[in-house]
C-alpha cells in the first residue's frame, strides 16, 4: 500500500473521531498511520504485479510437469511392452 493511500485511510479514521476529541486529531492520525503501517507490514502482502509474475511461473511449471508425467508414462509403457514375458 503506498504512502498516500495509508495517509488517506489514517486521515479518515482520525476524522471519524467524536467531536470532543478533535483536538487530538493530528496525534490520532499519526498513531493510526503507524498502526496501519505496522499491521500491513506483518501481513507480508505482495503487489498485483508480483502476484501475476508468480502465477505465470506456476502455470509454466505445471505445464512442464504435465509434459514430464506424460513422457514418463510413455517410457513406462515402452519398457513394459519390451519386457520379455516370463
Amino acid at each position: 500500500m503506498d504512502k498516500n493511500t495509508l495517509d488517506d485511510l489514517a486521515g479518515k479514521l482520525a476524522d471519524a473521531v467524536p467531536g470532543e476529541l478533535q483536538g487530538l486529531r493530528d496525534d490520532l492520525r499519526d498513531n493510526f498511520r503507524g498502526l496501519l503501517s505496522a499491521g500491513l507490514d506483518k501481513l507480508e502482502l505482495v503487489t498485483r504485479e508480483e502476484f501475476e509474475v508468480q502465477r505465470k511461473v506456476l502455470e509454466r511449471t505445471r505445464e512442464k510437469l504435465d509434459r514430464l508425467e506424460q513422457q514418463l508414462a510413455e517410457l513406462q509403457q515402452q519398457r513394459d511392452s519390451a519386457a520379455p514375458d516370463t
